[in-house]
């Protein structure tokens, strides 16, 4: 695998405690929150060795404003139960990232509100800004957030890795054929062991 620690940032996606946390918003409405903790190590791996090797790390946070002003039809009509729970308020412990990858100072936090990590974000300014081509994927969930800024990412003709050991999804069929979309059109699979080599 051929990845530069020159022109590469690692990508953290949406780690955040509604998502991950037993008391989170996802878990509160009955979604499997331990289904997605089996990316929490891989990320953790990831970040140390971005950290080591002077890699860029940039973290993503899926939030909303009160009230869901900015919505849409995910929070409206398609899971309308999020709003009775008050998920992933923007400012709230919700909506933070896991304290096991909390950002250090200078560390770059992108908020969206779609899925896609670019959909109406600074993402790719502060990607241009620093001459950066390559990125590794990491976080949840593979089949939403993870592979639809795969997605983006590749259009906009970044070199995208995703580590499949540092992702998770809700439902392993979904995992599994986020991951093998992404792999055949979109980017390269990878393991951290392969990305801490690589960068090592």
């Amino acid at each position: 695998m051929s990845l530069s620690t020159t022109d590469t940032a690692l990508l953290v996606i949406d780690m955040q405690n509604g998502f991950l946390d037993a008391e989170g918003s996802m878990a509160r409405i009955g979604m499997p929150h331990e289904a997605l903790q089996p990316a929490v190590a891989g990320c953790e791996r990831l970040v140390r060795a971005a950290r080591t090797a002077g890699v860029p790390v940039i973290y993503t946070r899926y939030v909303y404003q009160p009230g869901y002003a900015d919505g849409g039809l995910l929070p409206h009509a398609l899971m309308p139960q999020m709003t009775e729970v008050d998920a992933l308020i923007t400012g709230t412990w919700d909506a933070e990232i896991v304290p096991a990858l909390t950002p250090q100072a200078g560390e770059v936090v992108i908020d969206k509100a779609r899925p896609s990590s670019f959909y109406g974000t600074s993402l790719e300014p502060v990607l241009t800004s620093q001459g950066i081509r390559s990125l590794v994927l990491c976080g949840v969930t593979t089949n939403i957030c993870v592979e639809t800024t795969a997605r983006d990412a590749g259009q906009r003709d970044y070199r995208v890795h995703v580590a499949t050991d540092a992702v998770a999804e809700y439902d392993q069929n979904r995992h599994e054929v986020a991951l093998s979309t992404i792999g055949f059109t979109f980017g390269w699979l990878t393991s951290v062991d392969d990305v801490e080599a690589a960068w090592a």
